[in-house]
Formats: structure tokens, C-alpha cells, sequence
């Protein structure tokens, strides 16, 4: 019989990897409805380019300082796991 630990050791960083790979998929799903959203305001002439051009630079540093912030959950999750980019690639994959 397999013992506990060895069941967790395989299964956690499965659930790691399929958890965030659901949340990239919403995320980037999520970044191209505001492009869009975004672009039709500009064809329409709600805003002007320059100041969609100022929102989209405000997102970008946004962006940058958060990325800075989750450098130190990368220390913590296992990517160099089979099971991590197995869940990794389903939760990317599934709809």
C-alpha cells in the first residue's frame, strides 16, 4: 500500500498547478475583454488615443509591481514538479 505522504507529495502539486492554471486562463481572458473594451472606446471616440495609451501604461506598471510581489510565491511552488506542469497544462487547457 502507498503510504499518505507519498499520496500528497503527487497530488498537492497537481492541485498547485491546475489551480493556477485556471487562473491564467481567466486572467488572460479577462486582459483581452478590457483590450477590447478598450479599443472600441478609443474607435468610438469616448477617450483619445493618448489617454488609452496613459490607461494602458498605468496597467503595464500595475502589473510590473504586482509581478514583484508574487516573486516571492515563486520560491514556494513547486515548478519543477511533473505533477505541478501535468495540472498545469490541464487547467490551461480545460474550458
Amino acid at each position: 500500500m502507498i503510504p499518505l505522504t507519498q499520496v500528497l507529495a503527487l497530488v498537492v502539486p497537481f492541485i498547485f498547478g491546475l489551480l493556477i492554471g485556471v487562473l491564467i486562463r481567466r486572467l488572460i481572458g479577462v486582459a483581452l475583454v478590457l483590450l477590447a473594451i478598450l479599443l472600441l472606446a478609443v474607435a468610438v471616440g469616448y477617450i483619445s488615443p493618448s489617454a488609452a495609451m496613459g490607461i494602458i501604461q498605468s496597467l503595464g506598471y500595475t502589473a510590473y509591481q504586482a509581478a514583484e510581489k508574487l516573486g516571492v510565491l515563486k520560491a514556494m511552488i513547486p515548478y519543477s514538479s511533473l505533477t505541478f506542469i501535468i495540472g498545469l497544462v490541464i487547467g490551461l487547457l480545460i474550458k
